[in-house]
């Protein structure tokens, strides 16, 4: 069964920078049958996009709170995107998530690590929040509790907030 509590981890909401709406890096992945995905595939959602791998201490503690979060962020729309940087793709996180019971998020994987660089970053668990619109409004380096109210709340006020349109010159 998987671990449901952070109880031991920082309120993500407390440790996150957020900032003006900007465009997220250009993340690369594959899911679990292969296909190549980015993040404008998922634009009209909110999302928490974390760099992860199986190997990684704070990665083991945090993702159990994801698993967690997701069937409420599901309510509203909201997905986790947890892309693993192992080396070893897609079979070392099947492994993963069948010895740990996770079953609801997405085996995402991208082996060759080019999303750390993308991410400009050589540490993870690194997470992003993105809102419907596909702008990155909020980026936490290391570990944290992603199974909180104040974390809830922010996602659900960003899924029902109307997003700016885009600015066009005639």
């Amino acid at each position: 069964m998987a671990q449901t509590a952070g109880a031991d981890m920082p309120d993500a909401a407390l440790g996150w920078t957020r900032f003006a709406p900007v465009a997220p890096p250009a993340l690369k992945f594959q899911d679990d049958k292969g296909k190549s995905l980015s993040l404008a595939d998922f634009k009209g959602h909110v999302l928490l996009v974390n760099l992860w791998a199986t190997w990684c201490g704070p990665c083991k503690e945090e993702l159990p709170t994801f698993a967690a979060l997701a069937p409420k962020l599901a309510k509203f729309g909201g997905l986790i995107l947890p892309i693993s940087i192992d080396v070893d793709g897609l079979p070392a996180v099947q492994a993963y998530f069948a010895l740990h019971g996770i079953r609801n998020l997405p085996m995402l994987v991208n082996p060759d690590g080019d999303d750390l660089d993308l991410m400009n970053t050589d540490g993870i668990p690194v997470t992003l929040v993105i809102n419907p619109a596909g702008k990155a409004v909020a980026r936490l380096d290391g570990g944290a509790d992603w199974n909180t109210k104040d974390v809830l709340d922010f996602l659900q006020d960003l899924a029902r907030k109307p997003q700016a349109p885009a600015i066009t010159q005639t």
